[in-house]
């Protein structure tokens, strides 16, 4: 057993979290029991993360998708409120790392996801609102736009869209997981191959086919399942804590 006082602020030192302005509240969102023997990760606090928290008895819920984000109603209502009064009812503790979980750089989502694909840091977006955060790099091994898509899929287990409009071959490559489509124009500035995100909008594929980058749009739970998953792993190994985590699927 650790103390919560103890996992939180160890989180949030090693996080980083003073350095980020986010659109949500970053550490302890919802304050549990005192301590700590088992914690359960995932993507989102979604309500059926929290019933699987239920089942597996869990002392915390670590998540890169928590709650109280700007321009939400604050209102306790409806499933928010729903979310909120099962979380204290069950005396679960809620901890929430968005951008300073992207931007670690070995436990971020953004390194989780080069490891995956076989990408190799080189620099960060220093423009923008991705600065510090979306990655630039090389591929371990030139490909063409096909392989590198069925490589996403092999190691995502999500076939990406794919919008054409770069080179034959892919060496250099940006990239910033869930919704950072609007780096594309940094990485066309930066004259990269190809730009992956999770999400895509419609402006995107004019600015991939006009600015000569391919974009490769690999679903926002995708790319952000690896990075909450090995900082509970990081957190099980560095505490004794029992870790357990739970992916509910998004298709987004």
């Amino acid at each position: 057993m650790v103390s919560l006082s103890e996992i939180v602020a160890y989180l949030d030192s090693h996080l980083e979290v003073e350095k980020f302005s986010d659109y949500c509240p970053n550490g302890l969102q919802i304050e549990g029991r005192g301590q700590i023997r088992r914690i359960v990760s995932g993507v989102t606090a979604c309500y059926p993360l929290l019933e699987r928290a239920l089942e597996l008895e869990a002392d915390a819920i670590l998540v890169h998708h928590g709650y109280f984000w700007k321009g939400a109603s604050p209102c306790l209502t409806g499933l928010h409120r729903q979310r909120v009064a099962t979380l204290l009812a069950a005396d679960i503790s809620l901890l929430t790392y968005h951008l300073p979980l992207d931007a670690h750089p070995v436990l971020g989502n953004n390194a989780q996801l080069a490891a995956r694909l076989g990408l190799t840091t080189v620099g960060h977006f220093e423009q923008g609102p991705l600065a510090g955060i979306a990655c630039h790099g090389t591929l371990d091994t030139p490909l063409d736009a096909a392989a590198f898509a069925d490589r996403i899929e092999e190691k995502l287990g999500r076939v990406p869209l794919h919008i054409a409009g770069g080179p034959a071959a892919i060496s250099r490559v940006g990239w910033c997981t869930g919704a950072a489509q609007g780096g594309i124009e940094t990485a066309a500035a930066l004259g990269l191959d190809a730009y992956i995100s999770g999400e895509i909008s419609e402006p995107t594929v004019h600015l991939a086919r006009e600015a000569g980058i391919h974009y490769f749009a690999a679903g926002h739970h995708a790319t952000e399942r690896y990075g909450v998953r090995a900082l509970g792993e990081h957190l099980a190994e560095h505490f004794e804590l029992e870790h357990i985590a739970v992916d509910i699927d998004n298709p987004v």
